[in-house]
């Protein structure tokens, strides 16, 4: 059984990379500036964090972070993977990252610290569940056994009042889509709260699904203070909703592990703020390393951003984005990776080329709610795209069949192949 972490970093240093190394093992672990007295050899070889790997990388010309210490021109870049011992900090993420993700990034001999990926024993697998529905319980849920899962966002994202919210809903649903969330910056506000979006909205899938038998999969956003988590679950749950949402980074970790252990519902995991801890090459946690903390927390959906988007990630990130919440994570349930941001039906073709699978919840908000024909043929639109694509068709065969995809496509621009 693995007794150990093993964490792979970025960094450019004018240390000796070995040096380096060994100054990242040492702060993290057992060291300090200067070896002390109890810094004991027996100490050293239980508790110590080993350098378990040393690949020399070109250097990217970035500037170094703020109070790098030492000649620029001897800087070098290099990925290490460190090795810390399990008995260090237990099974417990919020203490892991502690030491994989703590004051490292504080160091001033690195000019670049990135945490990239990280390798955990099943002892987390013990200690955390994981999703709960995850890919299939999704599509149980929405009643949508194969094929891409579609879904929009709430637009305008905030401003709607409850009422005008239920009648967008009835149009989305009547269109057939499978799923609905809040945006991220709608959570309990005083002109919308929670509880007043869940009395408007709930009644009307409640009877979409009595008169189709499918019920739309709406995720409310609940997020909140972590004592008020449970609370927004169950009025959720209690109403018949069928999926909550939570903003993970500004409810960390500890608190989706908490919801996740309450929880009857999907969790629908928004990603917001996650740029913040990612955009630099130079300095933060990558997308394949954080998405493996998300996953083991709780999430049964993860967003991934989609191609051709709106925010600063290459189309090559996204994929690899993609990709890793696709990978096999300690046994636990898959996840669902979430598209999102600019998508809309002319990028259904080269995204299921990409990516080879439709176990993905694409949303899609201005490309639903800005169709020149209106929401019912935006979702029209995604589904006769996705439909055309996962069935191997050209997009030029999608375009001479649906109407509304053409319609798009005079809206957005040319479709991607």
């Amino acid at each position: 059984m693995t007794d150990h972490v093993v964490a792979t970093y970025v960094v450019e240093t004018s240390l000796p990379l070995e040096r380096a190394a060994e100054v990242l093992a040492g702060e993290q672990s057992t060291g300090t500036f200067v070896r002390v007295e109890r810094e004991s050899d027996s100490v050293r070889a239980r508790f110590a964090a080993q350098v378990d790997g040393l690949e020399e990388l070109p250097l990217t010309g970035a500037s170094a972070l703020p109070g790098t210490v030492g000649d620029p021109a001897a800087r070098r870049r290099a990925r290490l993977r460190i090795r810390f011992p399990l008995n260090n900090f237990g099974p417990s993420l919020p203490n892991l990252m502690a030491a994989v993700a703590g004051n490292l990034f504080e160091i001033k001999e690195l000019g670049a610290i990135k945490l990239v990926d990280l390798d955990l024993p099943d002892a987390f697998a013990d200690r955390y569940p994981g999703p709960q529905f995850g890919v299939a319980g999704t599509r149980r849920l929405v009643s949508r056994p194969e094929g891409a899962l579609l879904g929009t966002i709430v637009k305008p994202s905030i401003g709607l009042s409850p009422d005008e919210l239920a009648e967008l809903v009835g149009d989305l649903a009547a269109g057939g889509i499978d799923f609905i969330k809040d945006d991220e910056l709608q959570g309990n506000g005083p002109h919308a709260p929670l509880a007043a979006r869940i009395e408007a909205v709930m009644p009307v899938l409640n009877r979409h699904a009595e008169s189709t038998g499918v019920k739309p999969m709406y995720a409310f956003n609940i997020t909140d203070d972590i004592d008020r988590l449970e609370r927004n679950h169950d009025m959720v749950l209690e109403a018949g909703g069928t999926c909550i949402m939570v903003c993970i980074n500004t409810i960390g970790l500890a608190g989706l592990e908490y919801i996740r252990r309450r929880s009857q519902l999907p969790i629908h995991g928004h990603r917001a703020g996650f740029g913040a801890i990612s955009r630099s090459e130079q300095v933060g946690i990558a997308f394949r390393a954080w998405q493996k903390l998300a996953r083991l927390s709780g999430v049964d959906h993860l967003h991934t951003n989609g191609i051709s988007n709106k925010f600063y990630e290459s189309d090559a990130e996204v994929l690899e984005a993609i990709s890793a919440v696709q990978e096999p994570l300690l046994g636990t349930t898959p996840a669902v990776p979430v598209l999102s941001s600019g998508q809309w039906g002319g990028l259904a073709h080269a995204t299921y080329s990409a990516v080879g699978s439709t176990d993905l919840l694409v949303l899609s908000g201005g490309g639903i709610h800005g169709h020149p024909d209106g929401v019912r043929a935006g979702v029209d639109s995604m589904r006769q795209a996705w439909a055309s694509a996962a069935a191997g068709e050209t997009v030029e065969d999608a375009l001479d069949s649906s109407g509304a995809l053409r319609r798009a496509v005079e809206r957005f621009g040319p479709a991607r192949v």
